[in-house]
């Protein structure tokens, strides 16, 4: 039974596109693209061959009864008895529908075919070729050195984000020059949506009224943002929510987020650590 699971990968071994994806906080690899190694033309028939064998059902029940709780032992040894027979074959699907096994799963779309948890995969890399294993090993850990490093670069900045917002609440208790506020037309115009509300406090126009001064860009105002207003505008965004709640008049929020907007936009500019985001 498949769950939720994201969008899948792919790896080259030995010039064989292997697929993987993340599903239910765990590596599943593709046996379907491990199987091409071996034949290109048969590989549902591959996988199948190997999961007829007594050794490869023995690993993979002992591996479901590790980390399944919901494993249908019974039904397992119902299955494990019959290994061997000539008339004997298993499926990927009859193996997953009969035990409530989950570390071999079927695929369909884009993306289709039979999947193993890594573990498995591993396992079943070694039945086709231990050469084809350590090359298969090789590049999944450098996959997962990239993905570590990419994650490692989003806390960074995400710690960045912390301390930029820190800053913002420290300095809201100094006083600074006021820039010039929204002006009483702005305040008493009725707009369509609030996103213009924030586009008024933050940019000191609608979306229209920026479009027709920029003709020859492509996409809105918020497309040409820099890290400092992104940094604002999700500020102003939480906030323009609690006064709505409040019940503010839309001209009492766009005066008070126009207010909050100069003040964090000063404190953001004089801020040095904003300049390692960009």
């Amino acid at each position: 039974m498949e769950g939720k699971s994201s969008r899948s990968k792919k790896i080259i071994v030995r010039s064989v596109n292997v697929s993987l994806f993340h599903h239910k906080k765990d590596d599943y690899i593709s046996l379907t693209d491990i199987a091409r190694y071996k034949d290109s033309v048969r590989s549902d028939y591959i996988v199948q061959n190997w999961m007829r064998n007594r050794s490869t059902i023995e690993f993979l029940g002992l591996w479901e009864k590790i980390n399944n709780p919901d494993f249908n032992s019974i039904k397992f040894d119902g299955i494990k008895s019959q290994a061997g027979l000539n008339s004997f074959s298993l499926t990927p699907k009859r193996w997953a529908k009969e035990t409530d096994a989950t570390g071999v799963i079927s695929k369909t779309g884009r993306y289709g075919g039979t999947y193993a948890h890594k573990d498995i995969a591993f396992e079943f890399a070694s039945w086709i070729s231990a050469e084809f294993k350590l090359y298969l090993i090789k590049e999944f850990q450098r996959l997962k050195e990239e993905e570590n490093k990419r994650l490692a670069l989003d806390w960074n900045a995400k710690r960045m984000l912390t301390k930029i917002n820190y800053r913002i609440h420290t300095d809201a208790i100094k006083a600074h020059i006021i820039p010039t506020l929204v002006t009483k037309k702005q305040l008493n115009v009725v707009y369509a949506s609030e996103a213009d509300i924030l586009n008024t406090a933050l940019f000191g126009l609608t979306a229209k009224q920026w479009r027709q001064k920029n003709p020859q860009q492509k996409g809105n105002v918020r497309d040409y943002a820099d890290v400092r207003q992104l940094v604002c505008l999700a500020n102003l965004e939480s906030l323009n929510a609690e006064f709505i709640r409040q019940k503010l008049s839309q001209s009492e929020r766009l005066c008070q987020l126009n207010q909050i907007a100069i003040v964090q936009m000063k404190s953001l500019v004089e801020n040095k650590a904003v300049s390692k985001l960009q």
